[in-house]
């Protein structure tokens, strides 16, 4: 096993906050294998890099020979967290959890190593709670307390409803520490209020208290806002090899460096020599490349990652969207979706709708690299669209 110091270098890579650092040091020197814990409610069937970032330091605490405790929220996937939300969360039923659980399953498995880690299921320890049970865990905290969460603060002083089932989720997600005797959990920084519950309640439980470590949401290929599908700015983990490269090579110069910090296995002295090459002249463009083969390999395949520039069509080579690409932004009208026929036209792509029928009986008209059908609906997001040869443009469709 590595050393401490060794440890503590991989462990802090990336990371946003470690509360406390000074327990995780005395973990680390304790010399046992420590169970680190990192929970995921299943509320939509793809994963995209964003949340791949907590997946990825899971891998390095495996690496660095730890157990990994993967927690699939079955239970509180159907309470729905109000991290940061606005508003009540609308519930999924039992079936949509499960299904979207077992596409978990699937994907994380191209990052993690199956044979070090132990999928848990919440529901496994909360569907045995009692009403009594419920009601012991509910008196470890105050409802001043749970006000002191910034999105429960706002909603309350702008008198928006907050749901008494809302309140049970930070508590739930605590007591799941408790019940895998969590020595590290790992959350985004949205997360930090419900991470510390955990370690509150360990303590009621009679456990040494689990360290908290923090990692950022990782910016979308904006370079703004968190990758998310409904803003269109995301790189979806079961995406086509081509689409990935495609994405990741056509992403802000300086947005790579922290895709190398957060997604890339690649040691940093390595990182920070792409660095100084670039700052020396190197074209940026070259460097991104080597990041999207290593993505496009990590859940696609060596070869996939080798071929996936052939997929950039005749417009563009190795993946290069041109810099001069037009933005255009549309809206729904009202709509869930657009016909493809009449968003290409409305973006200018074609000038008729003859020429736009044309073009998709003939197989010419591509989203993000992919061939789509005259019948392709097109929802809400930013893609990149192409009719033709020629005629490119990055189109975002609003509501």
């Amino acid at each position: 096993m590595p050393s401490v110091e060794e440890s503590l270098a991989l462990i802090k890579r990336g990371a946003s906050d470690i509360l406390l650092e000074e327990d995780l040091v005395a973990k680390l020197e304790s010399g046992r294998p420590l169970r680190i814990k990192a929970g995921f409610d299943p509320t939509a069937p793809d994963l995209h890099l964003g949340h791949t970032v907590l997946i990825n330091k899971l891998r390095q605490f495996q690496d660095l020979g730890h157990e990994v405790l993967f927690l699939i929220g079955d239970f509180t996937g159907m309470i729905g967290d109000p991290s940061g939300k606005s508003a009540t969360r609308p519930p999924l039923t039992r079936e949509e959890v499960m299904r979207n659980a077992e596409t978990y399953k699937q994907q994380v498995f191209k990052i993690l190593d199956a044979e070090k880690t132990t999928v848990m299921f919440n529901s496994e320890w909360m569907n045995r709670m009692t009403a009594t049970d419920m009601i012991e865990l509910a008196a470890q905290y105050s409802v001043a307390r749970m006000l002191e969460r910034d999105d429960f603060d706002k909603r309350f002083r702008s008198e928006q409803a907050i749901a008494i089932h809302e309140f049970l989720y930070p508590l739930v997600q605590g007591y799941d520490s408790v019940a895998m005797r969590a020595d590290v959990e790992l959350g985004g920084t949205d997360q930090r209020f419900n991470l510390l519950v955990g370690r509150d309640l360990q303590r009621h439980w009679g456990q040494e208290p689990q360290v908290v470590l923090m990692m950022p949401l990782l910016e979308g290929l904006d370079g703004v806002n968190k990758m998310s599908k409904s803003l269109g700015n995301y790189v979806g983990i079961t995406e086509a090899p081509g689409v990935m490269f495609n994405k990741l090579v056509s992403m802000p110069d300086n947005l790579m460096w922290r895709y190398f910090e957060l997604l890339s296995f690649r040691p940093m002295a390595e990182v920070e020599q792409f660095q100084a090459d670039v700052a020396n002249g190197a074209n940026p463009r070259d460097i991104k490349i080597l990041l999207a083969r290593e993505l496009v390999a990590r859940f696609h395949g060596e070869e996939a990652a080798e071929n996936a520039h052939k997929s950039a069509g005749n417009l563009v080579r190795e993946g290069e969207v041109p810099a001069d690409t037009p933005e255009v932004e549309l809206t729904l009208d009202g709509q869930d979706t657009l016909p493809i026929a009449a968003v290409i036209n409305r973006a200018g792509l074609t000038t008729n709708a003859a020429q736009a029928r044309d073009m998709l009986q003939n197989g010419r008209v591509k989203i993000d690299w992919e061939p789509v059908e005259a019948q392709h609906q097109v929802a809400a997001g930013r893609y990149l669209i192409q009719a033709g040869k020629k005629k490119i443009a990055w189109v975002t469709l609003t509501t």
